[in-house]
């Protein structure tokens, strides 16, 4: 008898496991998520009361009709919101976490006036970090100094001759060296440009410190590497950053084997607080034996590993994007393909057969038709069209190839701040009339194309907000220029919103889990304090994060 007891009980837990969970009522607020398919078929949808169970959504709707349906009892706890606006977690689609976590901890030269200015900022950090064996620093940007030119070795050399330093472009495509760290890469007036790089000169041939691209490597390689201790440190750093701005996923754009290990450690102790959508790195030596392993996404879907990431080109602001035609400032430059055109044939005959996803970095024209290109022939030879494969940025397409994305089915995964951080030098390198292809949001959302929206972090600012006051403006937080940059490639409010959640879930073929405030989808979130759909467009940027859930579980608090 006692034994028919317990086998009761255990039925009885067994079918009744719901009344059994964990569960959580928000109510007392107001929200907004994309509904339905992916793409323009997707619907805005208000609610005001949610039940979460065992971290993923039970119930969306009114407070009455949850409290009608399900009792008022309905849940274990309540949490009253206060009148707050909820949407759901927002992705980035691409961003660098273990580049913004290092970032947070180097120099910081993303407000630099000038090469001088930048020079006193490393100056500043080098004395705060007298023991550092290298002065790491990035973010400088010569198009926003008083002279909009190329800096010099021997400014760096003032700063301090006998440590090297070591400043990355805001692009991540460039980078300052001082003289000391040079000669310890072995650089000097004989050394050759390797391919996909150049090595900047002075008129008689000497090294001016400043390095595009593949020659960036020359320098990189003799960089002591992080450890797995401190990329985990750095890791962590960026995760309350990016929690603190309302992220609660990001597909990392190229991680290393290191890097991949220390997130597989991570998730095997349930301490990754965001979810991670992780690229491999294409120039990964082990490439080969990580694809042979085959996909891997953890059971809380916390970490997904099912795409590889390949550099195309370089990048606009150092001439380093590679256009068909020659830049419009510079008639002697065509800019650079990172990897080859054959090398891109290789890597998509040894990716694709393994499943996995293919998301190619491509800024200019030529880099974009390339890839178009190899694509198609991938789809014709060995297959993949289902695989959902991406263009990292396409930023500036010859209007005749921007149709191919629709035919192809590939995925657009654009930044909108990269528009406004651009617009004061994306004519000068291209002229006006090569402009009509660039920067076109609404064009390809037009033609039915997915669009993945994200901010490119550390080169841009992580913030969401920016991002979604760039895509509805066309403007920077100053609201300039008037109108707006090309403003007809704008996006509503409600397709940047789709393209940072829902859109940016289905890039990575988690849409049946994520991106939306969903029954049956992961209960990621973000409490407001003001409602964007009610704001004035030109204040969207100025919104605070109350509070970020992460499967239902509150990952940060402003209070």
């Amino acid at each position: 008898m006692r034994i028919l007891r317990l086998i009761t009980f255990v039925l009885i837990m067994l079918y009744t496991g719901a009344a059994f969970s964990q569960t959580t009522l928000f109510h007392n607020f107001n929200g907004y998520t994309l509904t339905g398919k992916p793409g323009a078929e997707a619907v805005l949808v208000k609610f005001d009361a949610m039940l979460i169970r065992d971290g993923k959504i039970a119930a969306v709707g009114t407070l009455a009709d949850l409290e009608a349906t399900y009792g008022k009892q309905l849940a274990d706890q309540r949490v009253d919101l206060k009148g707050k606006f909820v949407l759901p977690g927002i992705t980035d689609a691409h961003g660098h976490v273990l580049g913004l976590g290092q970032n947070l901890m180097l120099a910081d030269l993303r407000d630099a006036t000038s090469e001088s200015n930048a020079a006193a900022t490393v100056a500043d950090f080098a004395r705060k970090n007298p023991s550092a064996p290298w002065v790491l620093g990035r973010g400088w940007n010569q198009e926003n100094w008083d002279v909009r030119q190329f800096p010099q070795a021997q400014t760096l050399d003032e700063v301090d001759s006998e440590r090297p330093i070591y400043l990355t472009r805001v692009d991540g495509h460039a980078a300052w060296a001082n003289s000391k760290a040079l000669e310890l890469a072995g650089i000097t007036a004989d050394t050759v440009s390797p391919d996909g790089g150049d090595i900047i000169r002075d008129q008689q041939g000497q090294p001016t410190g400043v390095l595009i691209d593949n020659a960036m490597g020359l320098v990189e390689r003799v960089i002591p590497t992080p450890t797995a201790e401190q990329q985990e440190q750095a890791l962590k750093v960026a995760f309350e950053h990016l929690l603190a701005r309302g992220i609660t996923g990001v597909h990392d754009a190229g991680v290393d084997a290191t890097n991949l290990q220390v997130y597989k450690d991570l998730a095997n102790d349930n301490a990754l607080p965001i979810r991670i959508y992780a690229m491999l790195s294409a120039t990964e030596p082990t490439l080969a034996e990580l694809l042979a392993a085959g996909p891997y996404v953890s059971d809380d879907d916390k970490l997904a590993v099912r795409s590889v990431k390949i550099y195309g080109d370089g990048a606009l602001g150092s001439r380093g994007a590679a256009l068909l035609a020659s830049y419009h400032d510079a008639p002697d430059q065509h800019g650079l393909m990172v990897t080859s055109q054959e090398r891109i044939r290789e890597l998509y005959e040894l990716i694709i057969p393994h499943g996995f996803q293919i998301n190619t970095h491509a800024i200019g024209d030529r880099a974009n038709r390339v890839v178009l290109d190899e694509m198609e022939r991938a789809y014709n030879t060995i297959g993949g069209r289902s695989l959902r494969h991406r263009i990292e940025h396409a930023q500036i397409v010859h209007p005749e190839d921007i149709p191919r994305f629709k035919e192809l089915n590939i995925i657009a995964s654009m930044q909108p701040t990269h528009a406004t951080s651009d617009k004061n030098m994306a004519e000068d390198r291209l002229g006006k009339a090569r402009m009509k292809g660039a920067y076109a949001w609404q064009t390809f959302a037009e033609q039915g194309t997915i669009i993945a929206a994200g901010s490119d972090f550390p080169v841009e600012l992580a913030d969401p907000f920016f991002g979604l006051h760039a895509a509805v403006t066309r403007q920077d937080r100053d609201n300039q220029p008037q109108g707006g940059w090309y403003a007809h490639e704008s996006l509503t409010l409600e397709q940047a919103l789709r393209a940072f959640t829902l859109d940016a879930a289905y890039a990575a073929g988690q849409e049946q889990v994520l991106g939306s405030i969903e029954p049956g989808k992961w209960a990621d979130f973000i409490v407001l304090d003001h409602d964007p759909f009610a704001r004035d467009a030109a204040i969207l940027w100025q919104n605070n994060v109350n509070a970020t859930y992460v499967a239902g579980e509150r990952e940060y608090s402003a209070n």
